[in-house]
């Protein structure tokens, strides 16, 4: 008895489901069929306004061509009235002077006959009927406005639905990334002109780690929308990623097609952080920002008060405090340094820097990670290469290395591009938006190197993911600047 009623539940259970399934199939069922008659009368609306526009195209057309006709008649018929007025009148002078002419012949005194014929050719030669021209000015032909609308008739009658675009096919051989920016090329769908006219593209693209083949699922795609050429540009990128994967898909006004095959470009560059936990103690990092907050008292009133004695050196030495336990990894003392957290030991590899608005003094460069002490400063040992740049009391750019200084006659930059050659041994500073090469270092790199950065006074900010510009090809080749060989 259990058992059948255990067997029963299953079966009302079983039932249950199918029921509550079958109602929620009939739902969606006549769901889909109010929004198809909804999106009938939609589409249905659509087209008689299509054919509206259509048909008022056409009668505005017809008007305007009937306007020509009748212009064209209004003109001719002018023209032909005013020569038949003037043949009219020309008949009548000629009948008066035909009828005189033959009322002279009756005349039988000699005198009155001979001045009669005198005044009869002198009417003649100034009749009307002899200086009008018995041609019509203007002909009944109005074959020029002749029309053939066969063309047209056909193009009606091929009249349909706007289909749905293909796929366009990106074309990899014109794409390419360049300057931090990546172009993108494409092919659009094999259809016939008149649809690929009306025609507007949208780009996708999303940062990955993976190729396209092994591209992940629900990754979310950035879009520029609305492209009418078959090319776009991606800017304002950060290559923190090894590929850019994009693709493209043709929209009408009907609706968009089918996206392209995505490609995957890749997209080395030089990323990295700071290392916030070993900076100095008077530097915050925040992100790739730096400031200076001094924590001894004293700093700001020198700096406000411009005390003379702090003129001996770019950088003021402040007394040095003792460093809590839990920091002794820090920087200390005079450095106020802070590294990269990313290690160089081969390749090209690019980073910028901007002062901010209220700052006093910096450096940046490279350092061996192993060689650079807590009170290091960047530039005066063996194993660090710097720019510095200051504005405290007086401007001055110095190149540094190895405690030796070269001072720079440039003016102040507002963004340094840093180029490191590892491989060769190449460390060019570049002001970028005056495409200048400052200074560039020549030596030959044995240890593992980090960005390195000195703040004193203000703050600094990194960009970094960015290329290799294509303008350091014209610094490379010419070099012009004089370099500062390393012992």
């Amino acid at each position: 008895m259990d058992a059948q009623k255990e067997a029963l539940r299953r079966i009302i259970s079983t039932l249950a489901n199918k029921n509550e399934e079958l109602q929620h199939f009939l739902e969606t069922v006549n769901n889909t069929m109010t929004g198809l008659q909804e999106e009938s009368c939609k589409v249905m609306s659509e087209l008689e306004v299509e054919l509206e526009q259509l048909n008022a195209a056409l009668e505005e057309k017809g008007a305007e061509l009937r306007g020509m006709i009748e212009a064209e008649q209004r003109r001719k018929e002018a023209e032909l009235q005013k020569q038949q007025s003037e043949g009219n009148f020309a008949l009548v002078s000629c009948e008066e002077l035909l009828e005189f002419a033959n009322q002279t012949l009756s005349i039988t005194n000699e005198e009155e006959f001979l001045m009669a014929a005198k005044q009869i050719k002198e009417r003649v030669t100034m009749a009307p009927a002899f200086r009008l021209t018995t041609r019509p000015v203007a002909s009944e032909n109005m074959s020029q406005f002749t029309v053939d609308f066969s063309t047209e008739r056909a193009g009606l009658q091929r009249l349909h639905f706007l289909p749905v675009p293909r796929a366009p096919e990106i074309d990899v051989s014109r794409c390419c990334v360049r300057d931090n920016a990546v172009t993108v090329s494409w092919r659009p769908p094999a259809e016939d002109e008149s649809s690929v006219s009306n025609q507007r593209y949208e780009l996708q693209y999303q940062k990955n780690n993976q190729d396209v083949w092994m591209r992940t699922t629900g990754a979310c795609w950035e879009k520029i929308c609305d492209i009418t050429q078959t090319q776009a540009t991606i800017t304002g990128l950060k290559f923190d990623s090894r590929f850019v994967v994009v693709r493209v898909r043709a929209r009408n006004k009907a609706a968009a097609g089918e996206f392209s095959e995505p490609v995957a470009m890749e997209t080395p560059a030089f990323n990295f952080g700071l290392e916030a936990a070993t900076a100095h103690a008077e530097l915050k990092v925040d992100g790739l920002t730096v400031t200076w907050e001094p924590q001894v008292k004293g700093h700001e009133a020198r700096l406000k008060g411009k005390d003379p004695r702090a003129s001996r050196s770019s950088t003021p030495s402040p007394n040095k405090t003792s460093t809590p336990r839990g920091a002794r990894d820090r920087f200390s003392g005079d450095s106020y340094t802070v590294l990269g957290d990313q290690e160089m030991t081969s390749g090209v590899h690019y980073w910028e820097l901007r002062p901010l608005a209220d700052w006093k003094s910096f450096s940046v460069g490279v350092a061996y990670r192993g060689s650079l002490g807590r009170f290091d400063q960047l530039g005066k040992s063996p194993g660090s290469w710097c720019l510095c740049a200051s504005q405290w009391l007086q401007s001055s750019l110095s190149a540094k290395h190895n405690n030796r200084v070269k001072t720079l006659d440039w003016t102040l930059p507002q963004r340094i591009g840093v180029y490191c050659d590892y491989d060769n041994g190449d460390l060019f500073f570049i002001d970028v938006d005056r495409l200048r090469l400052l200074h560039s270092f020549k030596t030959k790199f044995n240890q593992s190197l980090v960005p390195a950065f000195m703040v004193w006074c203000g703050g600094i900010t990194i960009a970094t993911g960015l290329q290799v510009p294509s303008i350091m090809g014209n610094f490379l080749s010419t070099n012009q600047s004089p370099s500062s060989p390393s012992q």
